[in-house]
């Protein structure tokens, strides 16, 4: 199904590739069972002295989730024919880097959460010392399972590293972490606001596509591609996650809603309006849909992606 050779109006392209979102959502969820196979059988068994660390990050890990980073990572190496055996390990340690920051945000020095994917929180079932303990063996986790990934001509294993440090580290996801905490009780700016999601969403997001291309041995273009996508996407991402947190219920999330009201948090509908939340979230996923637009129909599935992604909120 190729797509037109330039970017139409928003109000034209977006919807425009779901498809069956039947067949999408089985899509997901059938790499999320794989994804999850490959974790329970990469992450150490709950067994001799560390037993109790173990199955606390098990009890992070192996949750139920729809498992949207590896999918990126998947789906991006399928892109460019790279078979999913060779991509497993890379999707799982993108998934250990995600799970140990949920585990840490969930605390109560974070975000104080006492819900996670349906179920309690690390720190309510295990404490608070060993679930940030969990958390810190996860993020380790993910680096010994990458250091397993596929090289290429053009990629080595420590450029795989490399990627994930970065993205993981100062300078995006706890950069992004922190500003959200010393934004708590206050009125953030735009810019603001977008500094914080970039680090903690969109740029985790656009190295599990990066990754992913990496596999296939892609070229200095299509990354830089891939990586406006996922930063627009992720934006996205979490434009909808914010509208999503004042409009459905803790149930429908697996999650506790309302949480950033009560954290006193900026948010984009607190910031813009639900409306203008709603349009920002239109405009950047016809963003992140125009940086396709080199791969042309070899990009219909990152397309069905981000049209899957925006129609949660409807």
């Amino acid at each position: 199904m190729a797509r037109p050779p330039n970017p139409l109006p928003s109000n034209e392209y977006i919807g425009t590739g779901m498809g069956d979102v039947t067949d999408f959502e089985q899509r997901l969820k059938e790499v999320a069972d794989r994804v999850t196979v490959a974790l329970d059988q990469l992450i150490p068994p709950a067994s001799g002295p560390e037993a109790n660390l173990m199955r606390a990050m098990r009890h992070a890990a192996l949750a139920n989730g729809k498992r949207m980073r590896p999918f990126f990572v998947l789906e991006t190496g399928a892109m460019f024919g790279v078979s999913e055996k060779s991509l497993l390990r890379t999707a799982a340690a993108l998934e250990c880097v995600h799970c140990y920051s949920l585990v840490h945000d969930d605390l109560p020095c974070m975000d104080d959460d006492d819900l996670r994917r349906g179920r309690p929180t690390a720190h309510k079932v295990f404490g608070e010392g060993v679930a940030v303990l969990a958390g810190d063996a996860l993020l380790t986790q993910a680096f010994e399972i990458l250091a397993g990934a596929r090289e290429t001509p053009r990629h080595k294993t420590r450029d795989f590293l490399r990627e994930l440090a970065v993205a993981a580290g100062s300078r995006c996801l706890i950069a992004g972490q922190v500003a959200d905490l010393e934004a708590e009780g206050r009125k953030s700016t735009r810019s603001e606001l977008k500094f914080i999601h970039e680090g903690k969403t969109a740029a985790m997001i656009a190295v599990s596509l990066r990754l992913g291309a990496m596999t296939a041995n892609a070229t200095p273009r299509q990354l830089e591609a891939l990586t406006a996508f996922g930063r627009s996407l992720g934006l996205a991402f979490q434009v909808i996650d914010d509208i999503l947190d004042v409009t459905q219920t803790s149930e429908m999330l697996g999650k506790s809603a309302g949480k950033d009201v009560a954290a006193q948090k900026t948010t984009y509908p607190a910031l813009i309006g639900l409306d203008g939340a709603r349009r920002e979230a239109r405009r950047l996923t016809q963003a992140a849909h125009a940086a396709l637009q080199p791969f042309r129909a070899k990009a219909d599935r990152l397309h069905e992606i981000a049209d899957h992604l925006l129609a949660r909120e409807y």
